[in-house]
């Protein structure tokens, strides 16, 4: 009897587009490669640069990591960090090959995943949000909603660390952490993002992430995936 699992497509080149570094990877290569990013770098100017960081390595399918909220594959908004151009950029034309677009976190979380019901949150500038349930893969919007006496990223992103220190951003983390995982239903929750390696005692029913999990999330885009709802994803700046 045929199976009907979607065989594992070669060549995959993986795209992690962030405020300071644009990260590149390729399937069956070990060493990522990193571009310079920041205000001056524009969705046409990163797929030059990645084009030119990624020569040598043979792909026909890429994956990219947004910093920001998107919709149907399409970045709905321009990021905070970064150049303009990116709403109603052509990335697979500029490409010349298929193109998934995903929000950072949900890439990540994507990588992260480990079976069940996950909870995502990435640690960053703001606070990126997924929920992976039984496979189905589901970006959330949860930076902004009411905490406190202001919003969660306010307490938990890199505002909250520099307001009020690690000691008090910890608890903050542990807090959300678990207000999250309840509200949600959650069996685990995995903490990534660049600042989830300031965490030193783990919230209940949480784990350390890896950033380097957006690479096997973006190789998982074109695998065996989880499928993706069509829905708008939360910011992980």
């Amino acid at each position: 009897m045929k199976s009907n699992r979607r065989k594992k497509v070669d060549g995959i080149l993986v795209v992690d587009v962030g405020g300071t570094h644009v990260k590149v990877l390729a399937s069956g290569c070990k060493d990522e490669r990193k571009i310079d990013s920041g205000p001056e770098m524009t969705a046409a100017r990163m797929v030059r640069s990645v084009r030119r960081a990624a020569a040598g390595w043979s792909y026909d399918r890429v994956s990219i990591g947004y910093p920001g909220p998107v919709t149907l594959g399409h970045p709905l908004r321009e990021p905070f960090n970064l150049g303009g151009g990116w709403v109603g950029f052509d990335f697979a034309k500029a490409f010349g090959c298929p193109v998934r677009v995903v929000n950072d976190a949900a890439m990540q979380a994507l990588g992260s995943y480990e079976g069940g019901r996950m909870l995502f949150l990435g640690l960053g500038t703001g606070l990126g949000a997924a929920m992976i349930d039984d496979g189905v893969l589901e970006p959330m919007e949860l930076a902004h909603l009411p905490y406190r006496h202001g919003t969660f990223e306010d307490y938990v992103g890199a505002r909250g660390l520099k307001r009020y220190g690690k000691r008090r951003w910890r608890r903050f983390v542990t807090d959300v952490s678990n207000r999250l995982r309840e509200a949600l239903q959650a069996e685990y929750v995995v903490l990534g993002g660049g600042n989830a390696k300031k965490v030193k005692v783990l919230p209940p029913e949480a784990r350390l992430g890896n950033n380097e999990n957006a690479f096997a999330g973006g190789f998982r885009l074109w695998e065996d995936r989880p499928s993706t709802r069509k829905t708008a994803s939360g910011p992980g700046r």
